[in-house]
């Protein structure tokens, strides 16, 4: 019965579609060539109007595909700018707490250049240094004969050096702290600067420029 019924259906469905073309055909058939011709013009016109409306709702299309990009970019890049913040202030809150450690650090580190002949001090601080990394923290690798970094190192002083180029790290006074790769503690270090000129030269210099000025002036004199 359902194979009778969908059959019958579809017979319905194309006699339906075919009546509606052969009245379509007697309608145009009936008109005059001038009637024809109005009828060709308007569906020109309709034909025309309908691209120019699918052109608008493509350029639409395309706005809105344009406003959706620009739009998930935007979400994308704020969702990382929040990640980091977020990052950030978490490491300046464990940073404040953990930052109490760092005087426990630089003892650990000041005993160590004394003798320790059973490694004891050596052991604890490898504990303690295994409780820091455990949070993030690291000591900062600064190398003496680097080079000097507003970003890393603070300068206690500078030391004439002729040697070596100007702002070159001469020693290390105190280890800089890392936390998850932000500065939880400048490394504190002595740099170079270039000597200056002995001033006894450049008083002689002065000095025998205004000889030879001197001597200059005498010679147009005669």
């Amino acid at each position: 019965m359902n194979d009778k019924e969908n059959t019958n259906e579809n017979d319905i469905e194309i006699v339906t579609e075919e009546e509606e073309i052969n009245k379509e055909y007697e309608k145009y058939n009936q008109l005059s060539k001038e009637e024809l011709i109005c009828t060709i013009i308007e569906l020109n016109k309709d034909i025309l109007n309908l691209k120019d409306d699918a052109i608008k709702l493509k350029d639409e299309k395309d706005d809105w595909q344009e406003k959706y990009t620009r739009l998930q970019a935007e979400f994308e890049n704020t969702q990382k700018r929040w990640e980091k913040s977020r990052d950030h202030l978490k490491n300046q809150s464990k940073g404040t707490i953990l930052r109490s450690f760092l005087p426990l650090y630089d003892s650990f580190k000041n005993a160590l250049k004394n003798e320790d002949d059973n490694g004891i001090i050596q052991q604890f601080f490898k504990q303690f240094m295994n409780i820091l990394k455990a949070f993030g923290i690291e000591p900062m690798k600064v190398e003496k004969l680097e080079l000097f970094d507003y970003n890393k190192h603070e300068a206690l002083t500078t030391v004439e050096r002729d040697d070596i180029p100007n702002n070159t790290i001469i020693d290390i006074i105190q280890d800089g702290i890392i936390i998850d790769k932000d500065i939880l503690r400048y490394a504190k270090v002595i740099v170079s600067r270039i000597p200056k000129p002995p001033k006894q030269k450049i008083d002689e210099k002065k000095e025998e420029k205004l000889l030879d000025e001197n001597t200059i002036e005498n010679g147009k004199e005669k």
